[in-house]
């Protein structure tokens, strides 16, 4: 039984017994009674809006899902950079840099060794150097 349907069986047995109305205590009890029901709608309204709430973040979990996808896609192989990309011409070259050529637009692109390769933009076309060529 809802809290809505116990409210009206309360509701419906204090009107049955044909109670004093002038009494205080009948008073009292009729305002518990409507008060009951007003609480009953609010939890209601409540329940229903918590629902609504629980359907949106599963949607947002379902398309966070569909994100990380694309983007940890574990079938995905990382672009390799090394020293051997590296044609001699370019003056940024150093001990601490790599250079690689863009497997995009074939553009030389020197970095820092440390960088993190799967963050390297090319200048050139702009495209990840580890981004997958069918996207």
């Amino acid at each position: 039984m809802t809290l809505s349907e116990k409210q009206a069986y309360l509701k419906g047995l204090a009107d049955g017994m044909k109670l004093d109305e002038s009494s205080d205590e009948i008073k009292l009890i009729k305002g518990i009674i409507d008060l009951l029901g007003e609480v009953t709608t609010a939890i209601d309204e409540i329940d229903d809006d918590l629902e609504t709430l629980n359907d949106y973040a599963e949607e947002l979990d379902e398309d966070l899902g569909d994100v990380e996808e694309l983007l940890y896609d574990d079938d995905d192989e990382d672009y390799e950079l090394d020293d051997d990309d590296c044609d001699g011409d370019c003056e940024n070259c150093g001990e601490d840099m790599i250079c690689a050529i863009c497997p995009h637009c074939g553009e030389q692109i020197c970095f820092e060794s440390e960088a993190d390769t799967s963050e390297i933009v090319c200048p050139a076309c702009g495209r990840h150097l580890c981004e997958d060529e069918e996207k």
